[in-house]
């Protein structure tokens, strides 16, 4: 099995530069509905700070998350594609710094900063990798895999100082959602893992410590 791949956030320092661009600048707390599944799709959105969780409900009421987004990543760029309704709710998952851009002023910008649009592209092009990732993952590993690969992904495994980087606050519930299994067996896994060395976690915080890739490569 492949080694999780992660959409690489988007900064300055990558090309993203809002000048000339006409955008809001929105504080959320934590627990704040940025957007409902559902509402007019209007906007691109840009985690400044923070981190957002993404989720549908389906016809019978079961809540899926599909993603949990921290700070240089886009969200809502579905209306790019004319898409007309928000597909999932975003919700605050810590205090959030978000930037919105209406839709005709980010294909304006996109046009006129080649730069940007590169980055952008690039940018999205890889979640999408991910995306297809996480479909593949559902249909042929088992929950203990994919929860270690849900861990990975959120400690940003690969990228530097990753094993030194602290957590979005998850609960057990909400990883339950992410893995599409029951908080059991997450509280199971994550009691294994953690007699294993594979992670720590005490008083609210969790790391994530590399050697937890051997769960995902493991045949």
């Amino acid at each position: 099995m492949a080694k999780p791949k992660r959409a690489p956030p988007l900064t300055p320092a990558d090309g993203l530069d809002w000048t000339g661009a006409q955008r809001q600048r929105v504080e959320y707390g934590p627990a704040a509905m940025i957007f409902a599944q559902g509402d007019p799709a209007t906007s691109v959105m840009y985690v400044e700070e923070g981190a957002v969780r993404l989720s549908v409900l389906s016809h019978a009421g079961k809540e899926a998350v599909v993603a949990v987004l921290d700070g240089g990543h886009f969200f809502g760029e579905g209306c790019l594609a004319g898409q007309p309704q928000r597909m999932a709710t975003a919700t605050a998952m810590a205090p959030c710094t978000i930037v919105a851009v209406e839709k005709k002023e980010m294909v304006r910008h996109l046009r006129a900063r080649p730069a940007f649009a590169d980055s952008f592209l690039t940018h999205m092009l890889t979640r999408n990798i991910r995306i297809e990732e996480d479909l593949i993952d559902q249909l042929f590993n088992s929950s203990e895999k994919r929860l270690a690969r849900t861990l990975l992904l959120l400690a940003r495994y690969g990228e530097p100082a990753a094993s030194h980087r602290a957590l979005p606050r998850v609960s057990q519930e909400l990883l339950a959602e992410m893995v599409g299994t029951t908080r059991s067996r997450v509280n199971f896994f994550m009691n294994k893992f953690r007699r294993l060395g594979f992670i720590d976690y005490n008083n609210g915080g969790l790391k994530i410590h590399n050697s937890l890739l051997t769960v995902v490569l493991r045949d």
